[in-house]
């Protein structure tokens, strides 16, 4: 895989985020940092995470910095951060999200899709993160292996994914490729849309086996 791996350095790449423009190294200094990639703005999963990093890093993790990176542009980061405040009532989005619309900044920190592309053929970020400052003393969760497994299971199943935080028996959310006439008919147990400040319904919920 190009770019960023186990045991790299971080390189000190100038990116421009919602909080203005800055240099990796000097956002990141001494601290700990959780740098986490999405694929877009204004999808259904990646809408349920940003806020909820907020609350997870800020309650059980001290003094750890958020940062996040999608490829749209930093007005549409700056738009989507309505919808997920609004999807996650007391969470606010106050880390920085950079944009990266070349595609380049993905390919440096090795968070890109390996087949998956957008409309145009370009391609997208994986749903990844990086840790910074490696420290071999942890052990896996293996209960979030099994979450994991079961999560892939049904997408494999059915056009889904599942939002943050997710537990077989919840609600998942319909793939944004799946029109609302197709839900209807895939999904006849039904499903709810989110209402958000955007007014996209990207956000359906629903249930399956």
């Amino acid at each position: 895989m190009p770019g960023l791996t186990l045991g790299d350095t971080v390189p000190n790449l100038a990116v421009e985020t919602t909080h203005g423009k800055m240099k990796l190294h000097d956002f990141i200094g001494d601290s700990w940092t959780i740098l986490f990639s999405h694929p877009a703005d204004f999808t259904p999963v990646c809408t349920t995470e940003l806020g909820r990093w907020r609350v997870c890093a800020g309650v059980r993790a001290e003094g750890v910095k958020l940062l996040g990176l999608s490829c749209d542009e930093v007005e549409s980061h700056k738009a989507w951060i309505k919808d997920v405040e609004a999807f996650t009532p007391g969470a606010k989005v106050t880390y920085p999200i950079i944009a990266d619309p070349n595609r380049e900044i993905i390919k440096e920190l090795n968070m890109v899709e390996p087949e998956e592309k957008d409309a145009s053929g370009k391609q997208v970020p994986s749903r990844a993160l990086h840790i910074v400052v490696l420290i071999r003393s942890t052990g896996r969760n293996l209960e979030e292996v099994v979450r994991v497994l079961d999560s892939l299971q049904r997408a494999t199943k059915h056009k889904i994914a599942t939002p943050c935080n997710w537990k077989p028996g919840e609600p998942v959310v319909i793939s944004p490729s799946v029109s609302n006439e197709q839900a209807k008919e895939m999904f006849p147990q039904g499903f709810k849309t989110a209402d958000l400040p955007s007014k996209k319904d990207y956000l359906r919920f629903t249930h399956v086996d």
